[in-house]
Parts: C-alpha cells; sequence; structure tokens
C-alpha cells in the first residue's frame, strides 16, 4: 500500500484543468503526492440531470493517463485531498479529507464570490481585491473555510510582459503587424454572440492587422463557433483552437473582450483593451451575480464601444494612445493578482499543506474575517 498522500483534481470545462495544469506539473515531481484527473464534458440528460463525459476531456493535456478515471470510479473512492476550479459539488469524490478550491476566472461579474465557495475547505484567492470582497461579503468566518492569497496560477506567465512571436510565427502571421486578440466570455448574449460577425469583417476589412479569435470553451449557448467561423480566415485571421489563452494574450499588441476575465489576466501585460458593449447580458448577469463590480475598476481598464462600425476606430485610437488607460490598469492588475510570477508554487503548496504533508507557504498570506 502506498503512503502517498491522493490528489483528485475534477473539472467540467478545459478551462478548469487549465487553471490547475501549471500546478499538476508543479506537483507531478513531489514523490510524496499521487495525482489522480477526473470530471468530463458538462451534457445535460434533461431538466434535471447532467453527466460528466470523460472520453477526450484531458487528451489536449500532458498528463498521465492512466490516473484518469471517471466520475463513478471517483465517487466509489477516497482521497486526501480534491482540488477544483469550479464551485459546483458534482464532482465530488466518495471521500476526501480536506477540499482546495483554485477558481478558475477573475472577471468583474465575480462569480467566485458566493456562499457556495465555502463548501471547500481552503480557498486560494486570485488576490487582495478577491479578499476584500470575501471579507466584505461576510465569507470569511471563524470555523469557515481557510482563505490564502496565493496569486493565479494560469496567470504566472504574464508575469513577464514580453511579446512572444513565436506564437504568432506558429500560426504563419508576420509579427510585424499589429495583433489583436478578440476573447469573448461565455455568457449568453456575449460579443461573439451580438457582434461577432460583423465586428471581424470590421477588422479583416482594413487589411491592417493579425486577428486572433478565441471562442470561450464552455459557452451558455452551445454554437460550435470554430465552425460557424471558419469560412473567416484568411491569410491574417486565425481561429485559436488551443485551450489556454494565455500564450495569445502574450501575442496581442490589444485585447477585443466584453466581460471576460481575460480583461483582467490582460492587464498584467498594460497593453490597450476594447470593450464590445453587451447591455443585455449584464442586466443578466446583475441578476444572479451580486457581486459583479463595474465601479471599482470593470470597463475603465480600456475603453466601451457600443458596436462594430466604432470598432476599428477605437483600436486605432487604443494603439496610438497605448498608456491612456494604463495607470488604471496597473493599479488593477497590482489589486487582483497577488505577487504574479509565483502563484503556481504557493498553490501548490497549499494543496500540500491540504494533503499535511507541509505548513502553508511563507509567502501564502492568511486572510482573517474582518474586525
Amino acid at each position: 500500500m502506498s503512503d502517498r498522500k491522493r490528489v483528485l483534481f475534477t473539472g467540467y470545462a478545459p478551462v478548469h484543468f487549465v487553471c490547475f495544469l501549471p500546478v499538476y506539473r508543479r506537483l507531478l515531481d513531489d514523490p510524496s503526492v499521487e495525482l489522480w484527473l477526473s470530471g468530463g464534458f458538462k451534457r445535460d440528460v434533461d431538466d434535471e440531470r447532467v453527466e460528466f463525459v470523460l472520453d477526450g476531456f484531458y487528451d489536449p493535456f500532458p498528463v498521465d493517463h492512466q490516473r484518469v478515471i471517471p466520475i463513478e470510479r471517483a465517487r466509489e473512492e477516497s482521497f486526501d485531498v480534491l482540488v477544483c476550479a469550479h464551485l459546483s459539488d458534482s464532482l465530488f469524490p466518495g471521500a476526501a479529507a480536506r477540499t482546495v478550491q483554485i477558481f478558475h476566472g477573475v472577471s468583474f461579474k465575480n462569480l467566485l464570490v458566493r456562499d457556495r465557495a465555502l463548501r471547500f475547505d481552503t480557498l486560494c484567492l486570485p488576490g487582495r481585491y478577491h479578499a476584500e470582497l470575501y471579507q466584505r461579503q461576510g465569507l470569511v468566518r471563524e470555523g469557515g473555510a481557510r482563505c490564502f492569497l496565493t496569486g493565479y496560477a494560469k496567470t504566472d506567465p504574464l508575469a513577464q510582459r514580453d511579446k512572444d512571436p513565436g506564437v504568432l510565427r506558429a500560426l504563419e502571421l508576420d509579427p510585424s503587424r499589429p495583433t489583436i486578440l478578440f476573447a469573448p466570455t461565455g455568457e449568453k448574449r456575449n460579443a461573439l454572440e451580438v457582434h461577432g460577425v460583423d465586428a471581424i469583417r470590421a477588422i479583416k476589412k482594413t487589411r491592417r492587422f493579425n486577428l486572433l479569435i478565441k471562442p470561450h470553451d464552455h459557452p451558455k449557448r452551445k454554437i460550435d463557433w470554430l465552425a460557424e467561423l471558419a469560412d473567416l480566415e484568411d491569410d491574417r485571421t486565425r481561429l485559436v483552437r488551443a485551450l489556454d489563452v494565455v500564450p495569445y494574450l502574450k501575442a496581442a499588441d490589444l485585447l477585443i473582450t466584453d466581460a471576460s476575465s481575460v480583461a483582467f489576466e490582460y492587464t498584467l501585460l498594460d497593453r490597450p483593451i476594447v470593450f464590445l458593449d453587451v447591455p443585455r447580458l449584464l442586466e443578466k448577469v446583475q441578476k444572479r451575480a451580486p457581486s459583479l463590480d463595474l465601479e471599482t475598476y470593470g470597463r475603465k481598464i480600456g475603453v466601451v464601444v457600443a458596436g462594430a462600425d466604432q470598432l476599428v476606430d477605437a483600436i486605432d485610437d487604443s494603439l496610438a494612445h497605448p498608456d491612456r488607460e494604463g495607470a488604471i490598469r496597473r493599479a488593477a492588475a497590482e489589486h487582483i493578482f497577488y505577487r504574479p510570477g509565483g502563484a503556481t508554487q504557493r498553490v501548490a503548496g497549499i494543496v500540500r499543506f491540504a494533503a499535511g504533508l507541509a505548513e502553508p507557504p511563507a509567502d501564502a498570506e492568511a486572510i482573517l474575517p474582518s474586525a
């Protein structure tokens, strides 16, 4: 019988594992840890039931596929630690001594600031901004979930602000042209649904930019955007089929988005952002996300345009004045992301702490209830 600690990760969207992958890689080298993976693509069976289809879920990732198990098996087994990047308990195993939440989004929708996060024993908070929200909402409680400032492992590569022309060369795009990344959220009525084709055509028509289009990997409305937009690809336009957006953020000179986490992630690079307005999406989010915050940073970190007819002018103006929103972008990055570049090590340390292998990392700051 192995005395290694059994750590299980479960997720139902690829982005969940993208957020854990850097930590997974670090823990692979730990002889005291045995890593297991489960979950799968979430499919609605009927109005009340869902299933999780494991087939192909982990195929794009460099993992030990002998340690990938269906959720049905995980529900029959016990683990020392469960790690999730989602707030659902539908992918919990039969038993887990401790549970760790690492989250999968930092957008101004603030869907990570909810009571349901407290079903986990330990929370890895991205930065002080979210820690303050947790305190104000009364979610940091005596005897409740332990909250630590760890940073956000997915974004560690963004701590180095250098551009990566290799990504563009791999896509056979000219790195000397300005590169635009269009990456919407997955909510219904997102910018791709509302403005998408018109916006893409407006940019393409200029023939002045590289355009990368990264659809969300689990949109609320089941549209196969990679198929829908395939005809729009040309010598300067590429659909991003990779699951991790971070290399494409690094390659871009400007980001177009709506209410996606990528907006805050992109502040770490301190480059211009253009928001396509999605008022109906924001109205709907307001009803289910009491912590929606458009006042602190929201879309102030970029410029907002109403539609595709204004988009190219906004792009040109933003590229001509790249530091116009620079002060608030830098303030947002510092507030939202705790000590970027070292989050992977801290989150891995928290997992080892949950497994009883070590004390919490010295630089993972504990968050206490408000006085």
